[in-house]
């Protein structure tokens, strides 16, 4: 199977710069696979899409403002360094621009109390770096950074919470798990209120979520890894939930590669680690039997995996009607749900 395979046209205009006011005010494409059936609906409607017993599986990781701007040290140019994953108390891994300035040994400073130097490179052009730093970094991260919004969003984000999730708690993530971006809490208290649960998982999205596929087939693409983890109360529901035959949906990619990544012998384990699982068609979904999701970039590993739940022809032909009906597209754009 090849990349190409999961093309589709995306006109420019349909990629939304802002999120909706309210938030579960956005649209919905539903499909029902049992049915083969469409509806167009919008987010609030989604307690009367689910049945009592359901289980909605969350990602409750924070986005840090892990996007930032400084000089190099020798020449005074001008880089941007956009954090991935902590390594220790000093260490990262991030990718940088522009990438041919950032050797190994190069030094960026970013205020008098933050800097960097470049201690490894890998074959993907990752950057494995060295923070020194006066103070709490986390204090200072958070006054010199700036979201990571992805770079097809080219208008200025006043409110920064627009890009958490209102379920929010553990910082680590280079971006949002998107599709949680449509809950509000009156909302989840009206899906609470029918008897939809709700159980929280992490993962810290990293590279491994919106890295290109640059591979011709799909075979010879690698994941970079991603930390998950599943608390034993967590796994425990969602075990429980399975045995009863109850629907796990999972809301958001993130949430399906965590608790695919933690299935083995028959249950879902509990524990953390990191994960580069790459689901694409052909994958035997272990877990997951629905899934809420926002429209994702063409030839996009996030577009595989909702082509090994749907199908690849179904997928497309799902993303050209949502084409066609006008809905907005990726981070801040429009949902659908699964089922």
């Amino acid at each position: 199977m090849k990349t190409s395979d999961f093309y589709y046209d995306l006109p420019k205009e349909l990629i939304a710069q802002h999120p909706v006011t309210p938030r579960d005010t956005s649209r919905m494409l539903c499909y029902s696979r049992s049915e083969d059936k469409v509806e167009h609906k919008h987010f609030y409607d989604l307690p009367d899409l689910l049945q009592k017993g359901d289980l909605l599986v969350i990602n409750n990781t924070r986005v840090i403002p892990a996007r930032l701007f400084g000089r190099l040290e020798k020449t005074g140019g001008t880089v941007e360094v956009l954090l991935l994953k902590r390594l220790d108390y000093t260490r990262w891994e991030c990718i940088v621009r522009p990438a041919k300035k950032l050797k190994v040994g190069v030094k960026v400073v970013f205020s008098e109390e933050l800097s960097m130097v470049v201690d490894k490179i890998d074959e993907n052009g990752v950057r494995e770096i060295i923070f020194t730093f006066d103070g709490v970094f986390e204090d200072i991260l958070d006054r010199l950074g700036n979201m990571p919004l992805p770079p097809y969003i080219t208008e200025r984000l006043e409110d920064k919470s627009r890009y958490q999730t209102v379920y929010s708690k553990i910082d680590g993530s280079a971006a949002a798990p998107t599709a949680g971006l449509h809950f509000t809490p009156e909302l989840m208290e009206k899906l609470k209120e029918k008897g939809i649960d709700f159980v929280e998982v992490l993962l810290h999205v990293g590279l491994g979520t919106f890295r290109p596929v640059k591979a011709e087939n799909l075979e010879a693409h690698k994941m970079h890894n991603e930390f998950y983890s599943i608390s034993q109360e967590s796994a425990d529901i969602i075990n429980q939930a399975m045995k009863e035959g109850r629907r796990i949906i999972c809301v958001g990619t993130t949430s399906v590669r965590t608790v695919e990544s933690a299935f083995a012998d028959g249950k879902v384990q509990a524990g953390s680690g990191n994960t580069e699982i790459f689901i694409y068609p052909g994958y035997k979904f272990n877990v997951v039997n629905g899934l809420i999701t926002n429209f994702h970039l063409p030839e996009s590993t996030l577009v595989m995996l909702v082509s090994a739940l749907l199908g690849r022809e179904k997928t497309l032909e799902l993303y050209n009607l949502a084409v066609k009906e006008k809905y907005r597209f990726f981070s801040f754009g429009d949902a659908c749900l699964f089922l």
